[in-house]
């Protein structure tokens, strides 16, 4: 009950947020929501994680960058979070996006054959498939489905409608319908950054880190590459998105040398910007 109750009243605040950023539009839904959560970001429970995962980054940065990285962190988480009543403008915009790597992606169009997607919640990372997809490439999409009961149906109409209609709930059903999809020639895309209860130890900056190992699998599985993808935000809120060049799991010996590989990648990532990764898993635990 405590539970319920908890969860009405998030959603009912965070509803009253979106109803709050659709009158403002979005240009200063960004301005506004980015300053609230920076400030109000460091009250969270989660904050006691980042500073957690930001030492083992690197126990070498000042508090000044560290708090940087944090104020940099929340501004953005700030601004996803208000992007999400405006992802049907974000996807009929043609100017909002450089793509780089863009033959990698005309190349799997062009191959027809399906490949694995990966990356992490680096600036907003909806974008990722919602650019694939609107590349004309087959796509399902693999998500966790928000806690929250009240919150997650908004969310899963949002995702169905904006960035991928097939959406695949995390889990042993969701990796068998991953199956079907990959069978119907519909390429994977998922997140790696985030623990999972049955991932492998894998190290990711030097420490162990339960990590998963399904792109690996079904990569190895199924014969199909696996592509890196890393999206940026600029100052002035357009982004970036890099499809790097593709994976070929022959060069690996098992699931856990090609998942380290893929651990490498993402690390090269949060290195590049690490102001604008998700630094609140609890990604070591």
């Amino acid at each position: 009950m405590i539970k319920f109750v908890k969860y009405l009243v998030q959603s009912l605040l965070i509803y009253f947020f979106f109803i709050v950023g659709k009158f403002l539009g979005i240009r200063l839904s960004r301005k506004f929501f980015s300053l609230v959560f920076s400030k109000l970001g460091p009250f969270f429970r989660s904050n006691k994680i980042v500073k957690k995962n930001l030492e083992i980054f690197s126990s070498n940065f000042s508090d000044k960058e560290k708090n940087k990285i944090i104020k940099k962190m929340w501004e953005n988480y700030g601004k996803t979070f208000i992007e999400y009543m405006y992802l049907k403008k974000l996807r009929e915009s043609k100017f909002n996006v450089v793509v780089k790597g863009e033959n990698n992606l005309l190349y799997i169009k062009k191959n027809r054959k399906p490949v694995i997607f990966v990356s992490g919640h680096f600036a907003n990372f909806e974008l990722m498939s919602m650019e694939i997809t609107k590349k004309d490439i087959k796509l399902a999409t693999i998500y966790r489905p928000l806690n929250n009961i009240f919150l997650n149906p908004l969310m899963e109409f949002l995702r169905k409608k904006y960035v991928c209609n097939n959406q695949i709930k995390k889990g042993i059903n969701g990796v068998r319908k991953a199956i079907e999809y990959l069978k119907k020639d519909y390429s994977i895309a998922l997140m790696i950054d985030q623990r999972v209860s049955e991932g492998a130890k894998i190290n990711l900056f030097n420490k162990s880190a339960l990590t998963t190992t399904l792109p690996a699998q079904l990569s190895i599985k199924f014969d199909l590459d696996i592509v890196p993808v890393f999206i940026e935000r600029t100052e002035d809120d357009n982004f970036i998105i890099e499809f790097f060049e593709p994976i070929n799991n022959k060069k690996f010996k098992d699931k856990i040398s090609l998942s380290q590989a893929l651990n490498k990648q993402l690390e090269k990532m949060i290195t590049r910007n690490p102001y604008q990764w998700i630094w609140t898993h609890n990604r070591w635990k």
